[in-house]
């Protein structure tokens, strides 16, 4: 769970919502350090080979279907994302780009 500003946020609640994108082929959703309000909420996204979204258009995707307080400010879209031996996503292994600390 993630604590942005005294709200909870379920990262898979997001994540699902990612995932309904026609060209998202693995998300996760993570909280940031935020001095402000505690975390913030941020998603590593996993394009669909031929897929031409931009990070912009997958927040303004998800801040459309979920609360504001629950889409996440921060987005990226990555290559790959760690994973363990089952498959499942390693979430505490995703390290956001260093570009994402200048917003």
């Amino acid at each position: 769970m993630i604590i942005r500003g005294g709200y909870n946020v379920y990262p898979r609640e997001v994540e699902d919502v990612l995932y309904e994108h026609p060209e998202v082929a693995d998300a996760a959703v993570i909280g940031l350090p935020s001095s402000d309000l505690g975390e913030e909420i941020g998603a590593a996204v996993v394009l669909k080979p031929g897929a031409r979204t931009t990070a912009e258009e997958l927040r303004e995707y998800v801040k459309h279907q979920v609360a504001a307080y629950k889409y996440p400010r921060k987005v990226w879209i990555t290559d790959t994302l760690p994973k363990g031996p089952t498959g499942k996503i390693l979430k505490r292994q995703i390290v956001p780009p260093p570009e994402l600390d200048r917003r």
